[in-house]
C-alpha cells in the first residue's frame, strides 16, 4: 500500500472512530497521557507541539499540569480535530497536517510530544526529521507508543496488519532507536514498561 492510500485509511477509518474513541479506549488513554506528561518538562512560556494530538486528550491534561505554556496539537483528521476543539480552550492552537509535513518554520517549539500515534506513520525516520526541524535546539522529543517487544503487542500489530488498513507497523524497542539514530539522534533512549499485567508501551526521548 503506497503512502497515499495508507493516508486515505487513516482519515477514513478515525473519521468514523471519532465520536466514541475516548469512550471506547478510555483505560489507554488515560494510562498512556499519564506516563507521557511524567516523562515531560516545561518552563513557563515553552511551546509544545502534540503530532497526531487526535482528540486533545493529552493536551487537556499536559493544559492542567503546564498552564503557562504554550500548546498546539496537530492531526490528520478532521473529526478527532473537532472533538479536540470541544474540550480544549480557545488558547490552544489545533490545525490539520501529517507528521512527515509539518506545517510549521524551523525551531518553533521546545517540545515535540507524540503519544499513540508513531505505529499509524509510513515515513517514520522522515517524521522524526520533521518533529527535528521544528524543534528549537536543546528542545526534546518525547514518543509514547506500543512496544513490539510485548507479546500482546505484537499479536495486536500481526492481526492489525491483516485487518486496518490506517495501521502501519508497530517497533521493537532497537527498532524505534535505529529510527531515531537515522534521523540524527545518536544519544536517544528509550524506556519500556507495562501499564497493566498485558499491555506494554516505550517512551523514546532525544535532545536537538
Amino acid at each position: 500500500m503506497n503512502q497515499q492510500n495508507g493516508r486515505e485509511h487513516v482519515v477514513k477509518e478515525y473519521s468514523l472512530l471519532a465520536p466514541e474513541y475516548d469512550t471506547r479506549w478510555s483505560f489507554y488513554i488515560e494510562a498512556t497521557t499519564r506516563e507521557t506528561i511524567a516523562r515531560v518538562s516545561l518552563a513557563p512560556g515553552a511551546r509544545l507541539l502534540d503530532v497526531g494530538c487526535g482528540t486533545g486528550a493529552l493536551l487537556e491534561k499536559l493544559a492542567q499540569n503546564f498552564p503557562q505554556t504554550t500548546l498546539v496539537g496537530v492531526d490528520p483528521v478532521p473529526e478527532m480535530l473537532a472533538v479536540a476543539r470541544g474540550r480544549l480552550s480557545a488558547s490552544t492552537e489545533l490545525g490539520g497536517g501529517w507528521a512527515e509535513e509539518l506545517p510549521f518554520a524551523d525551531d518553533s517549539f521546545d517540545t515535540v510530544v507524540s503519544c499513540n500515534a508513531f505505529h499509524y506513520i509510513r515515513q517514520p525516520v522522515e517524521a522524526l526529521q520533521e518533529m527535528t526541524r521544528v524543534l528549537r535546539p536543546g528542545g526534546e522529543i518525547i514518543i509514547t507508543d506500543w512496544c513490539d517487544d510485548y507479546l500482546a503487542c505484537r499479536i495486536c500489530d500481526w492481526y492489525l496488519r491483516w485487518f486496518s488498513p490506517a495501521h502501519f507497523k508497530v517497533y521493537r524497542e532497537r527498532e524505534c532507536l535505529r529510527l531515531l539514530q537515522e534521523a540524527g539522534h545518536p544519544e536517544a533512549h528509550i524506556q519500556r514498561y507495562k501499564i497493566n499485567w498485558l499491555w506494554g508501551l516505550m517512551t523514546a526521548k532525544a535532545t536537538k
